[in-house]
């Protein structure tokens, strides 16, 4: 798909009506973090050092990371005109702290780096159709519609460099296993559950408890089975194994198993219905 912009997006269609106060909570919050990726296009400069092409290529990532951010934070504040996105981001990047000035990657090697970032665009990818195709609003639709395709993009492009780092690295499939394990892993951390607290629940003391079982109990209830076996496919695919295997389609029906069971927390309830 072409490269778009902000102006692209139909937004004299936005449909107050077919709004879902659920996904305006999910997308306020994807919306910060979208919006920090310039952090990351930067880590990578450092971690790529000797690689101008490449670091090329991500500071455009990032570029475009950031549009994704925006392009949702106007439609939230269409949703939401209290919403105050800047205000949100500011609380957001105070609150999250990584160091994003080292040299190293944390995983040990580029290559390594590439299939935590591998991990990370099908995730985002195959979010961002789910959120598509759960969306009854149609200016969100399309957004997240040029989204889906631009992190199916970003992942093509991380695969590709991890295919030429691993010429040299050779890291084997058990080490990007515990990598690509690693970084899923990671998605427990403060990240979403401070962006969901900055967006939606500043007023209140920040519990990552409360705020990452909110956001996961929202975000994964747009999923459908499809999107969540195309996940497990990509990320097979970046750790080297077959993604239409036995293996792979029996890690799809557990992963879409414990999806159903997070988007069906009952904690999530009765923890907003206590008082902090």
């Amino acid at each position: 798909m072409a490269r778009w912009a902000i102006d692209d997006i139909p937004w004299s269609r936005f449909d107050r009506a077919k709004l879902d106060p659920d996904i305006v909570k999910i997308v306020k919050a994807a919306a910060l973090v979208e919006t920090n990726g310039s952090a990351y296009a930067h880590h990578l400069c450092r971690v790529f050092n000797e690689d101008p092409e490449f670091q090329a290529s991500a500071r455009r990532w990032g570029e475009e990371e950031i549009q994704h951010g925006r392009a949702l934070g106007r439609w939230a504040q269409l949703a939401d005109p209290d919403f105050d996105f800047s205000a949100a981001f500011a609380r957001f990047t105070e609150s999250f702290r990584i160091d994003f000035d080292r040299d190293r990657s944390r995983r040990g090697s580029r290559a390594g780096e590439m299939v935590a970032r591998c991990v990370v665009e099908s995730a985002t990818s195959s979010f961002y159709q789910a959120l598509r195709d759960a969306a009854e609003e149609p200016v969100l639709s399309e957004i997240c519609h040029h989204i889906a395709a631009d992190e199916a993009r970003h992942y093509k492009l991380f695969y590709q460099t991890l295919t030429r780092y691993l010429k040299a690295e050779r890291i084997g499939m058990w080490r990007r296993l515990w990598v690509a394990l690693a970084r899923l892993a990671e998605g427990e951390d403060d990240e979403l559950a401070c962006a969901y607290h900055a967006a939606n629940e500043s007023s209140r003391p920040y519990d990552h408890r409360h705020c990452s079982r909110a956001y996961a109990s929202r975000a994964f209830a747009v999923y459908r089975k499809r999107h969540v076996t195309r996940c497990v496919r990509m990320v097979f695919r970046a750790i080297g194994l077959a993604a239409n295997s036995r293996l792979s389609r029996a890690t799809g029906h557990l992963a879409w198993t414990v999806v159903r069971r997070l988007a069906a927390d009952p904690n999530d309830a009765a923890i907003q219905q206590s008082p902090l």
